[in-house]
Protein backbone atom coordinates (compact mmCIF):
# COMPACT_ATOMS: atom_id res chain seq x y z
CA UNK A 1 0.00 0.00 0.00
CA UNK A 2 1.25 3.46 -0.94
CA UNK A 3 -0.20 6.69 0.34
CA UNK A 4 0.37 9.91 -1.57
CA UNK A 5 -0.01 13.42 -0.23
CA UNK A 6 0.26 16.43 -2.54
CA UNK A 7 1.13 19.95 -1.48
CA UNK A 8 2.25 23.20 -3.02
CA UNK A 9 -0.86 24.24 -4.88
CA UNK A 10 -2.22 27.74 -4.73
CA UNK A 11 -3.06 30.85 -6.68
CA UNK A 12 -0.60 32.58 -8.95
CA UNK A 13 -0.68 35.12 -11.75
CA UNK A 14 0.01 34.15 -15.32
CA UNK A 15 3.73 33.83 -15.94
CA UNK A 16 4.41 32.77 -12.39
CA UNK A 17 5.73 29.51 -10.99
CA UNK A 18 4.67 26.87 -8.51
CA UNK A 19 6.32 23.70 -7.27
CA UNK A 20 4.06 20.82 -6.36
CA UNK A 21 5.26 18.08 -4.06
CA UNK A 22 3.96 14.58 -3.59
CA UNK A 23 5.17 12.68 -0.55
CA UNK A 24 4.81 8.92 -0.65
CA UNK A 25 4.76 6.32 2.07
CA UNK A 26 6.34 2.94 1.58
CA UNK A 27 9.84 1.56 1.23
CA UNK A 28 9.71 0.81 -2.52
CA UNK A 29 9.11 4.35 -3.73
CA UNK A 30 12.08 4.34 -6.10
CA UNK A 31 10.68 1.41 -8.06
CA UNK A 32 7.39 3.12 -8.85
CA UNK A 33 6.55 5.09 -11.91
CA UNK A 34 5.26 8.44 -10.68
CA UNK A 35 2.92 10.63 -12.64
CA UNK A 36 1.20 13.99 -12.42
CA UNK A 37 -2.27 14.42 -13.85
CA UNK A 38 -4.71 17.29 -13.75
CA UNK A 39 -8.42 17.78 -14.07
CA UNK A 40 -10.10 21.04 -14.89
CA UNK A 41 -13.83 21.64 -14.28
CA UNK A 42 -15.90 19.90 -16.92
CA UNK A 43 -12.89 18.16 -18.43
CA UNK A 44 -11.41 14.70 -18.21
CA UNK A 45 -8.33 13.96 -16.18
CA UNK A 46 -5.26 14.39 -18.35
CA UNK A 47 -1.65 13.27 -18.16
CA UNK A 48 0.87 16.04 -17.52
CA UNK A 49 4.22 14.45 -16.64
CA UNK A 50 5.69 11.14 -15.58
CA UNK A 51 8.96 9.72 -14.37
CA UNK A 52 9.94 6.09 -14.69
CA UNK A 53 12.96 4.15 -13.53
CA UNK A 54 14.63 2.54 -16.51
CA UNK A 55 18.08 0.96 -16.72
CA UNK A 56 19.22 2.59 -13.48
CA UNK A 57 18.23 6.05 -14.54
CA UNK A 58 15.05 8.08 -14.57
CA UNK A 59 13.19 8.62 -17.79
CA UNK A 60 10.71 11.47 -18.04
CA UNK A 61 7.78 12.14 -20.31
CA UNK A 62 5.59 15.20 -20.72
CA UNK A 63 2.36 16.15 -22.33
CA UNK A 64 2.74 18.66 -25.11
CA UNK A 65 1.04 21.28 -22.93
CA UNK A 66 3.71 20.84 -20.25
CA UNK A 67 6.87 20.22 -22.23
CA UNK A 68 9.30 23.12 -21.93
CA UNK A 69 7.47 24.68 -18.98
CA UNK A 70 7.12 21.91 -16.40
CA UNK A 71 9.79 19.66 -14.91
CA UNK A 72 9.17 16.44 -13.03
CA UNK A 73 11.84 15.09 -10.73
CA UNK A 74 12.09 12.88 -7.69
CA UNK A 75 14.09 12.60 -4.51
CA UNK A 76 14.11 8.95 -3.53
CA UNK A 77 15.75 9.70 -0.18
CA UNK A 78 12.69 11.79 0.70
CA UNK A 79 10.14 9.56 -1.05
CA UNK A 80 8.96 12.65 -2.87
CA UNK A 81 8.21 13.54 -6.46
CA UNK A 82 7.98 17.15 -7.57
CA UNK A 83 6.43 19.08 -10.41
CA UNK A 84 8.09 22.42 -11.07
CA UNK A 85 5.68 24.54 -13.07
CA UNK A 86 6.97 27.66 -14.80
CA UNK A 87 5.40 30.19 -17.13
CA UNK A 88 1.97 29.27 -15.86
CA UNK A 89 -1.08 30.07 -17.96
CA UNK A 90 -4.74 30.45 -17.00
CA UNK A 91 -5.44 27.21 -18.86
CA UNK A 92 -3.21 25.40 -16.35
CA UNK A 93 -5.89 25.96 -13.73
CA UNK A 94 -6.98 22.56 -12.44
CA UNK A 95 -6.74 20.11 -9.60
CA UNK A 96 -3.38 18.37 -9.85
CA UNK A 97 -3.00 14.75 -8.77
CA UNK A 98 0.06 12.62 -8.32
CA UNK A 99 -0.08 8.89 -8.86
CA UNK A 100 2.11 5.83 -8.40
CA UNK A 101 2.12 2.67 -10.46
CA UNK A 102 4.17 0.09 -12.28
CA UNK A 103 2.85 0.43 -15.81
CA UNK A 104 2.66 2.87 -18.65
CA UNK A 105 3.61 6.43 -17.84
CA UNK A 106 0.84 8.20 -19.76
CA UNK A 107 -2.05 5.90 -18.94
CA UNK A 108 -4.11 6.83 -15.89
CA UNK A 109 -5.33 3.24 -15.73
CA UNK A 110 -1.75 2.07 -15.12
CA UNK A 111 -1.55 3.83 -11.78
CA UNK A 112 -2.62 2.03 -8.64
CA UNK A 113 -2.38 4.82 -6.09
CA UNK A 114 -3.58 8.41 -6.22
CA UNK A 115 -3.25 11.43 -4.00
CA UNK A 116 -6.15 13.62 -2.97
CA UNK A 117 -5.22 16.43 -5.32
CA UNK A 118 -4.10 20.02 -4.91
CA UNK A 119 -5.73 23.05 -6.52
CA UNK A 120 -3.75 25.28 -8.85
CA UNK A 121 -5.36 28.52 -9.98
CA UNK A 122 -3.70 30.80 -12.49
CA UNK A 123 -5.18 34.24 -13.04
CA UNK A 124 -4.66 36.41 -16.06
Amino acid sequence: QVQLVESGGGSVQAGGSLRLSCAASGRTFSSYTMGWFRQAPGKEREFIAGIKRRLNRDSTDYADSARGRFIIFRDNAKNTVYLQMNSLKPEDTAIYYCAAGLGLVRSAGSYDYWGQGTQVTVSS
